[in-house]
């Protein structure tokens, strides 16, 4: 019995080309253009699952997926630094997020830590190695990294040395507790 998982990352916004902490924003027009044509190209699913993120809900619409948001899918919680980008951050905080960069365990942002992330991305992969077929799941590019950090049993520090491009399946296959990993598709 083998469990299949397919996270697919969101397409581009403007927030990812800015390099900007989520801020709720859309798809561009490119990266809908992008999506929308690779609609129709995704193996058929027993669920599909969305973070509940206005890019990935788009992505997954315009993918042709009717999803279930998934609250264990939810974007990393970056508190006061939702919006900025991260040069803003380094020039406003350089110590807080030289921290933050480096010790998964700080949130000095008020929001959630990057270990945080990793355990709930964790609890949320754990049950369906036990459940057969396949999940497809449009996420944020960090629910993918900590979702890959937690298939491999890497390391958590591991968690930033992982891109994540616009509009990519990683696709994990496990049975018995032990994923396996193919990466990066291009959609």
């Amino acid at each position: 019995m083998t469990s299949r998982v397919m996270l697919i990352s969101p397409a581009i916004s403007a927030a990812l080309r800015e390099a900007r902490f989520d801020d709720g924003g859309p798809l561009d027009d490119s990266g809908l253009r992008l999506a929308k044509a690779a609609a129709g190209t995704l193996p058929t699913a027993r669920q599909v699952c969305v973070s509940p993120t206005v890019r990935c809900r788009e992505t997954a619409g315009a993918l042709g997926l009717d999803a279930l948001d998934t609250p264990e899918l939810a974007a990393l919680d970056t508190g006061r630094w939702r919006g900025a980008t991260l040069a803003e951050v380094g020039a406003a905080e350089p110590e807080a997020l030289a921290r933050w960069l480096a010790d998964v365990e700080a949130a000095p942002h008020g929001g959630e830590s990057v270990h945080a992330l990793c355990e709930r991305v964790g609890a949320w992969l754990d049950p369906l190695a036990a459940e057969p077929g396949r999940t497809i799941a449009v996420a944020e590019p960090e629910i993918v990294r900590a979702a890959l950090v937690h298939a491999l049993g890497a390391p958590r520090s591991s968690f930033w040395r992982t891109d994540v491009a616009p509009l990519t399946a990683v696709e994990l296959s496990g049975r018995a507790g032990r994923w396996n990993v193919r990466m990066g598709r291009p959609l």
